[in-house]
């Protein structure tokens, strides 16, 4: 077997391995809907006689999400990309991300965009990366500075010998694994960090790609503090914040389509661990998910066709 085909037989075995986490999440999501069905009904016409003015806050609030989504994009390339269709182009990846598990959908529209305005493969490539990094950096630095807003809140529960030994068995699995595949991503690391190096040393690129990460989360969880404050649930917006950061960040180590059925049940346990009533976080998750993921669905898909019409994708 040559190693293109070991490559082929490798990449097949992760997409199986993949899609089979992602319909064991979304079983386990279906049972605990199913499980929790009157609750869910109870949040929903909540939501219903909500507040309509802190409803058309959160609405704004994600509109904007897709412009910092752009700005970050464009901080993250040297090269000036058109304004328009980079935005547009972040609204069809968010509608693509929806589709496909583990932002696989995401990150593929976006690639083809960059490639279309002129990158190459490797350039598009350490771009989408940098501008992760960026995000989950600003995510982490976020969260540190809530919890010191709200202490106790991220609090760890006393583990048993047991958990212990398993995070440590974890752990150095961890560490063979990134053993094991470091020889093959240091070269994509090298090209990452020369990116990183070159975007800082043009002051507003680096601006740009910092801002945009930052209004991102930062305007993700607006949306949900109006959406709490629409369905009138007593939480603190800081905590509110602090508890989207938290469970949207947990929950994106499971590779389902837009988070579906793990982010919900992150954000509804973390909702209701801060001390929010269970049809308060269920109106919440369900508004939250409405305006970010269900209400741009069918016109992010429209705007994703009309890109590849185009030909700008």
């Amino acid at each position: 077997m040559t190693s293109e085909q070991v490559a082929v037989a490798l990449g097949r075995g992760r997409a199986y391995g993949q899609l089979a986490l992602t319909a064991a999440v979304l079983t386990a999501a279906g049972c605990l809907a199913r499980r929790h069905w009157p609750l869910l009904e109870t949040g929903a016409l909540r939501l219903a006689t909500a507040d309509r003015g802190w409803l058309l806050v959160a609405a704004a609030a994600a509109a904007v999400t897709w412009v910092c989504s752009a700005l970050a994009q464009q901080g993250a390339v040297l090269r000036p990309l058109p304004a328009r269709r980079l935005v547009a182009a972040q609204f069809a990846a968010g509608a693509a991300g929806q589709l496909v598990p583990a932002g696989l959908g995401t990150g593929a529209v976006n690639l083809r965009f960059l490639m279309r305005c002129g990158l190459p493969a490797a350039r598009s490539a350490t771009a989408l990366a940098v501008k992760a990094t960026a995000g989950g950096l600003t995510r982490a630095a976020l969260i540190a500075v809530l919890a010191t807003a709200c202490p106790g809140v991220l609090g760890l529960p006393r583990l048993s010998a047991g958990w212990v030994f398993a995070a440590g068995a974890a752990v150095v699995l961890a560490g063979l694994l990134a053993a094991a595949l470091w020889p093959r991503c240091r070269r994509a690391l090298a090209l990452v960090l020369a990116d990183i190096r070159a975007v800082h040393a043009r002051p507003r690129r680096a601006a740009a790609l910092w801002c945009g990460s930052l209004g991102f989360a930062v305007l993700h969880a607006v949306v949900l503090i109006a959406v709490t404050r629409a369905v009138a649930l007593p939480l603190a917006p800081p905590l509110v914040a602090l508890l989207y950061l938290t469970a949207s960040s947990a929950a994106a180590l499971l590779p389902t389509p837009g988070g579906l059925g793990s982010l919900d049940a992150a954000l509804a346990l973390a909702l209701t661990a801060g001390g929010a009533p269970g049809v308060a976080a269920a109106s919440a998750v369900l508004g939250y998910r409405l305006l970010t993921v269900w209400l741009p669905l069918l016109p992010g898909l429209l705007v994703l066709a009309l890109l590849i019409r185009r030909k700008a994708l």
